[in-house]
């Protein structure tokens, strides 16, 4: 092998070759567009050739090859290294919630994984358990926040998956050298069995993420772009509930008639059962369980239930940043269940670290947004529509632009120019409620059509769930298509028509 063979082996490791060609086409383009076309077009190419990235993130993890279209959008000047520190400055928050809040779940996962496979394992029928699922997850995003809602739904996940993929592979519960990623050692009948029940997760998990989104967009807490929008408009928690009410009750209403539709339709690939032989095999480990349970096991899922109360209600009451709380979680959890060893503390980081890393990258191609005001156009463009038509527009302006990019980012661009207006005169403040609602609800509910309009899909989408039950990008776009359809078709009949 030569010296390029190796270093064209090497180059984003197993990924497919027309990838990797496909990578370095785009950073051989983008230069050449900066210079013929512009910093604009190169700008809305370079959003392109990100997505494309977390659209194949299966073929490979996007943080590489996001990187390095990134590193060379700063290098041509694109954006400066500066705006992309102010970018991370300002979601700090999100950062610090990523490292440490994901972490402090990961130990609780046999409460977790104790307390779901017992409601698993209870309820029967399945529309009913994703109704469960879905409304569990919209109540405590509405007071909690997305991310964290969707790192408990995916440490269920990977827990529900392990178990069965264990007994599938000839071993029992009790074997933690286990690798559930790994399909070579899975029994030939056992196969069929096996892809069902990933497809009964992926729905599960799909309807969980979209109760995230059902609930976040209602409260002040929900989302952090909600957050920014009341500070800017001066409103309390109840006065910003009351205001989104008229559009986020009937979409939360027809989101879970939309659940409840689909898994009896069995339409976008929702509506798989549980097989029998993997409900068997839960059942068989949850009695195990209770069985072999001693004190120190006990005290060790008390603990958890305590810290777990704790957190709901240190989030509730916002008594520190989210990150901070997470921190403080994995400090009581560690401590009082005897976890003291840095390699055990260690593990606990590996789901989140990663996802920080391209959440980061993430921000240096929201630089480039902000830096090259691809987005200002559009913006002015409405302003200058009728007042009475504005609300929908924005509605519809603010979901296109954050199921492309970023929904937090697309609500902070608009609201600081629609604050703008409202200080030089050029709207009402009776207007400015108006479009200040339907920038909320336009950036939380039609961005569910995108894996990176919201964080907590993306997250799901690089989580190290979703290669096991093999939910990619384009199938999650799918299962969110008919929520995507119902909820963004009903948010713009209640911003047109109940404001």
């Amino acid at each position: 092998m030569t010296t390029s063979q190796a270093l064209i082996k090497n180059f984003l490791g197993n990924s497919p070759v027309w990838y990797k060609q496909a990578i370095v086409l785009f950073l051989i383009l983008n230069p050449i567009l900066l210079v013929t076309a512009g910093p604009v077009v190169t700008g809305w190419i370079l959003i392109f050739e990100f997505i494309f990235t977390l659209a194949l993130a299966l073929k490979c993890y996007p943080l590489q090859p996001g990187g390095l279209l990134a590193i060379e959008a700063i290098i041509i000047g694109l954006a400066g290294p500066e705006t992309v520190y102010h970018e991370v400055q300002a979601n700090l928050e999100v950062i610090l919630l990523l490292m440490f809040m994901v972490a402090g779940i990961y130990f609780m996962q046999s409460m977790l994984l104790w307390t779901f496979t017992k409601l698993l394992l209870n309820v029967r029928s399945k529309m009913l358990l994703s109704l469960m699922f879905s409304l569990f997850a919209a109540i405590l995003s509405a007071f909690l926040d997305a991310l964290t809602v969707t790192a408990v739904l995916i440490s269920v996940g990977v827990g529900f998956y392990a178990v069965y993929h264990k007994v599938a592979s000839g071993k029992h519960f009790h074997h933690d050298d286990h690798d559930h990623g790994d399909d070579d050692h899975v029994h030939e009948d056992k196969h069929e069995t096996l892809a069902q029940f990933r497809a009964f997760l992926r729905s599960l998990l799909m309807h969980g993420a979209v109760g995230t989104a059902l609930g976040g967009v209602c409260t002040l807490v929900g989302e952090p772009q909600n957050l920014l929008i009341a500070q800017k408009a001066g409103w309390d928690f109840v006065q910003f509930f009351l205001l989104m009410a008229p559009v986020t009750m009937p979409v939360l209403v027809a989101g879970l008639l939309t659940c409840m539709a689909l898994e009896k339709l069995k339409w976008f690939d929702y509506g798989s059962e549980i097989p029998a032989s993997v409900r068997k095999v839960l059942e068989d480990y949850s009695a195990e369980q209770d069985k072999k349970q001693t004190k120190r096991d006990k005290m060790v899922l008390m603990v958890q239930v305590l810290v777990a109360l704790f957190l709901v209600m240190a989030l509730a009451f916002h008594l520190a940043a989210v990150g901070l709380i997470g921190l403080t979680v994995i400090i009581l959890l560690t401590a009082f269940n005897g976890i003291v060893e840095e390699h055990q503390i260690g593990k606990a980081f590996e789901e989140a670290l990663p996802f920080t890393a391209l959440l980061v990258v993430f921000f240096a191609i929201v630089s480039v947004i902000h830096e090259q005001h691809l987005f200002q156009p559009i913006i002015a463009a409405v302003l200058e529509m009728d007042e009475a038509v504005q609300p929908g527009i924005f509605f519809i302006a603010n979901g296109f632009l954050s199921a492309i990019s970023d929904n937090v980012f697309v609500a902070t661009v608009y609201i600081n120019e629609v604050v703008a207006a409202l200080e030089a005169g050029t709207i009402s403040r009776e207007q400015f409620d108006l479009l200040a609602i339907a920038i909320n609800t336009g950036t939380n509910i039609p961005s569910v059509a995108t894996p990176n309009g919201q964080a907590a899909f993306l997250f799901l989408l690089t989580s190290a769930l979703a290669p096991l039950i093999r939910l990619s990008y384009g199938k999650m776009v799918w299962m969110a298509l008919p929520y995507t359809i119902v909820m963004s078709l009903v948010g713009y009949f209640a911003v047109t028509n109940f404001l």
